[in-house]
């Protein structure tokens, strides 16, 4: 079939993963995007990069530049007529994958590079043995970098003033709440996370660009040892988002014009068919339900619907994996089963989880799938999610072109009109039915050596109203640690403590 000379097209994909004998083998942040840049272009069958309008980098937490692109593109020795960066959210690199496939298509640009990286790694062994990273200071000649998208807070005033803001405590809390939906007990659900994320680790094993290959068994997933200590309750270590890694991905995006006069073969093509943009209720405060996701929901329904493909047509799947309740909640809500494969990395727990991202890694790793598949009709589906199961960007892509150009839309107006709750202050709690409340959802944060730490619950009131309610008394934050306590009536106090 021709293809229209303005369709989107991803060409190239590169994939860095720097593990350190010692500090002299550490590369920083901006050295890793720039080899993920070079990687990709030989990807693409390149021999060296022409000019391009638009050098995009996802924000990056460990190393702090002025203009990462600008510091990028000196590195490469390349020119772009724009350089720009990111907000933060693990939803980013699918979001700038659907921005720009709709500039190339509107005629705006015709070549673009997207990339980011992390040394999280290197800059904890560095503080660890007390020592100096001599890496890229901007200098007063640096243009500042463009922000590229707006982006909205996702943490409340009040959220802030309890500081319940942290991924590690909020995913767990979302956990209490899915395993209360369900009616499993506490030792069920243990198993079924445990055996969830030992299939994840099976998958990184096999991806050469996991940061560990190393497979776990469901049992060495949720046996709690001092490697695998407790973090935020039912959560140990190996199940949360390993940060600490030293990675980098990018990815060039053209046009099919673009692609074809630089003789990029055709088999490295591979097309977004459509992707949407939305958001949940921003503030954890104000969702209705811990246990559900309906912006999830409405989004994966749209970007099928746009690329006029099922679920059920995707051979490919690859859920944000930041912890366990991210992928049940994104199953629940798109309707997949635990059961089926639902990455194609390994995850963020194993693959790696370089802060805002992951999903680079993830859209790269699924271009080489997609070249790979011997039915050029395999189809293959991201989900990308920012904040606390907050901000979602999907995308569908395939080896074959859309058949109507690139489609995107986003189902925001209607999710902007769902149920949403109030929020309590302590001192309205404290005076509402007497203080009593029942706990909606909880976890309890442990400290380095493993105890019990802070008690930290959602409480719902009689009139449907939310509370939060912190602990940091041992009796509490021990007994908390012991049986189901979702349910279960409690008392607050007007300072917004817990008390049993």
């Amino acid at each position: 079939m021709s293809i229209d000379p303005r369709t989107p097209v991803l060409v190239g994909q590169g994939q860095i993963v720097n593990h350190i004998a010692s500090l002299t083998d550490a590369h920083e942040p901006a050295q890793l995007i720039a080899d993920a840049i070079r990687q990709a272009t030989s990807d693409a069958s390149l021999s060296a990069l022409p000019e391009i309008d638009a050098l995009h980098i996802v924000r990056l937490l460990s190393w702090k530049y002025t203009n990462p692109a600008f510091t990028v593109a000196s590195l490469l020795g390349i020119k772009a007529r724009a350089h720009g960066i990111s907000p933060h959210g693990g939803n980013m690199p699918q979001l700038l994958v659907n921005k720009l496939a709709l500039e190339i298509q509107r005629g705006e640009l015709d070549i673009a590079i997207i990339a980011g990286g992390e040394a999280s790694n290197s800059r904890a062994r560095a503080h660890r043995e007390n020592a100096t990273l001599n890496w890229s200071e901007s200098d007063a000649d640096t243009p500042t970098a463009k922000n590229i998208i707006d982006d909205a807070a996702i943490s409340s005033a009040e959220e802030i003033a309890r500081k319940i803001v942290l991924p590690i405590q909020i995913y767990p809390i979302f956990e209490s709440a899915i395993r209360a939906e369900t009616k499993r007990d506490i030792n069920q659900h243990d198993q079924m996370i445990s055996e969830l994320w030992s299939r994840f680790s099976n998958i990184a094993a096999t991806n050469e660009f996991a940061w560990s290959n190393t497979a776990l068994t469901a049992e060495q997933v949720r046996t709690i040892t001092p490697k695998n200590r407790m973090i935020g309750l039912p959560y140990r270590k190996v199940m949360n988002s390993n940060n600490q890694v030293d990675m980098a991905a990018a990815l060039i995006i053209c046009s099919a014009a673009k692609a074809t006069q630089l003789g990029i073969p055709r088999d490295k093509w591979i097309f977004p068919l459509a992707g949407t943009d939305c958001h949940e209720h921003y503030y954890i405060s104000n969702r209705y339900s811990f246990a559900d996701t309906p912006a999830i929901k409405l989004g994966g329904e749209m970007v099928c619907k746009l690329a006029e493909k099922s679920l059920q047509d995707m051979s490919l799947i690859d859920l944000y994996s930041c912890f366990p309740s991210a992928v049940q909640l994104g199953a629940k809500s798109l309707d997949l089963s635990l059961n089926q494969q639902l990455t194609i990395t390994g995850g963020l727990s194993f693959a790696g989880g370089p802060w805002n991202n992951y999903v680079m890694h993830a859209i790269a790793t699924m271009m080489i799938k997609l070249r790979q598949a011997s039915d050029s009709s395999t189809n293959g589906f991201i989900w990308a999610n920012g904040g606390y199961a907050t901000k979602h960007s999907f995308g569908i892509y395939s080896s074959t072109p859309p058949k109507n150009g690139f489609k995107h839309g986003s189902p925001q107006s209607t999710i902007d009109s769902l149920a949403k709750r109030e929020l309590a202050t302590p001192e309205q709690a404290a005076t509402s039915n007497s203080g009593k409340a029942t706990i909606e959802a909880f976890t309890v944060m442990h400290d380095r050596d493993g105890q019990p730490e802070t008690a930290i619950a959602a409480t719902l009131l009689k009139d449907s109203r939310r509370a939060w309610a912190t602990s940091i008394d041992p009796q509490v934050t021990k007994t908390l640690c012991s049986g189901e306590w979702v349910g279960q009536q409690v008392t607050l106090d007007p300072t917004g403590t817990l008390l049993l």
